[in-house]
């Protein structure tokens, strides 16, 4: 299992990641400042309404009904926008942060692999000196 994840995060190309995750947070925060501020619809109903219904109370009453209907659907529709553009802003905030970490976490492995080729080398070649004498 654990060497199917690691095949996984070996093919990940993490130089790409890495450069593309601030972008990736400014997006989500441009959608988010978008969305956000947008009214909700109905807030400010039009005056240009057509006043061609004037024929049948009925119909009229029936067209009414239907654009309430439409503009609640309309409304949550703008609400789970509102929702969605507001999880993609803290997926991304969150994505940024792990890429943080998982770049100095490469650099700490970086680091160590050197330290250990280091005292590696320096115990081959005390035990070359030992075995040499």
């Amino acid at each position: 299992m654990a060497i199917g994840w690691l095949t996984v995060l070996q093919s990940v190309p993490w130089a790409e990641v890495v450069r593309n995750a601030p972008k990736v947070a400014v997006g989500a925060k441009k959608l988010w400042n978008t969305v956000g501020k947008k009214p909700p619809p109905g807030a400010n109903p039009s005056a240009d309404a057509p006043a061609a219904f004037e024929s049948e109370v009925q119909s009229v009453s029936v067209l009414a009904l239907r654009v309430l209907d439409l503009e609640t659907d309309t409304a949550d529709l703008q609400a789970q926008m509102v929702a969605s553009s507001e999880l993609i802003k803290a997926l991304a905030e969150q994505n940024a942060q792990l890429i943080l970490r998982i770049e100095t976490l490469r650099v700490r492995m970086l680091w160590l692999a050197g330290t250990l080729a280091g005292v590696g080398l320096a115990a081959g070649a005390g035990l070359l000196m030992v075995l040499m004498r």
